[in-house]
């Protein structure tokens, strides 16, 4: 029992969020069992959620500097179109896409994420401009650019091997996007819990001038940071990509207050500081359940999850208020 005492001390927010899962689970095995406790409405769940669970994993580091992320969408939906762009350029409308050419799209989408995330990095560290209106600006920036390169319209005339390659699931059971979520987010627990790079990151979002006192370069860690995030949602850019076979401007929309969302119920502080990755992948399971569960209901419009997501969030700022005052206080 002190072990199971300890570790929930140590992780308050995850155990708070699996209390609610199990809740749910409960909850919707009384009301809803045959339609959402079936082997595709899982399959469904694991293959949707990374493209904006991937986006959450890079925005989380931009919160723990006391920074935000906010043209995830842009860059995703910037990255997927010019991927397409390529495709097309290379081997045509109809043309047929090796396997390994899906190497060469990670890679553009690498580039794409160390430019983005390097202007983004330079506006907050070099000039200043706070974290909101910078990224915020560069989602805008990208968005227009995406409108103007696709004329407002979806563009699905491209090969589509790689929606193929990316939409399957091996074994008929573990969804290829599931692997890539994974695989992102073991790269980012281990830089962020057994490298130095978690510690200054901390650091800096506790306190930034402690942080220059310290001899940390600030400039380089916001640009890793930024970048890291910028290559995240370049990542499920590609995902939607596969989803919907297709790319256009304003795809994923609802991912940037969805990200913010999972990020801070995850426990990560919007003032910096801290933050587990635990607890932003448990609440992004606990998002894809919840929403999962509400489509269920017929008498629930979709429309509604939308609110229902902004009530969530108000009142995960409330508790990470109420939170922060509690251990002042103490």
């Amino acid at each position: 029992m002190k072990k199971i005492s300890s570790v929930y001390s140590k992780n308050r927010e995850v155990g708070r969020l699996l209390l609610i899962i199990l809740c749910w689970l409960i909850f919707m095995s009384l009301t809803q069992a045959k339609k959402f406790y079936t082997m595709p409405n899982f399959l469904t769940m694991a293959g949707q959620f990374p493209e904006y669970g991937v986006m959450a994993l890079g925005g989380m580091l931009c919160m723990i500097t006391g920074g935000i992320d906010l043209s995830v969408v842009g860059t995703a939906n910037f990255a997927s179109i010019l991927c397409v762009l390529l495709l097309t350029r290379v081997f045509g409308v109809d043309g047929v896409m090796p396997p390994a050419f899906s190497a060469v799209l990670f890679l553009v989408v690498i580039l794409i994420g160390i430019l983005v995330g390097s202007v983004n990095a330079g506006l907050v560290s070099k000039l200043k401009v706070p974290p909101i209106l910078a990224t915020l600006g560069m989602n805008q920036f990208l968005t227009g650019l995406c409108i103007v390169m696709t004329g407002g319209a979806a563009v699905s005339d491209f090969p589509k091997q790689y929606c193929d390659l990316f939409s399957q699931a091996i074994g008929g059971v573990l969804p290829v996007r599931l692997l890539v979520f994974l695989a992102v987010a073991f790269l980012i627990w281990f830089v962020l819990e057994k490298t130095t790079y978690g510690t200054k990151l901390r650091m800096y979002g506790t306190s930034a001038r402690a942080a220059e006192f310290a001899a940390i370069d600030t400039g380089k860690l916001l640009r890793k940071t930024y970048i890291t995030s910028s290559i995240c949602a370049g990542i499920g850019g590609l995902m939607m990509m596969a989803n919907y076979s297709s790319v256009r401007a304003d795809y994923g929309s609802n991912y940037t207050m969805q990200t913010i969302l999972i990020i801070v119920l995850g426990g990560v502080s919007p003032n910096g500081g801290k933050g587990r990755l635990s607890g932003v992948v448990t609440a992004i399971v606990l998002l894809k359940l919840l929403e999962s569960g509400i489509n269920r209901f017929r008498s629930v419009s979709t429309y509604y999850v939308t609110l229902i997501w902004g009530v969530v969030l108000i009142l995960a700022l409330i508790m990470d208020y109420m939170g922060q005052r509690t251990a002042r206080d103490h």
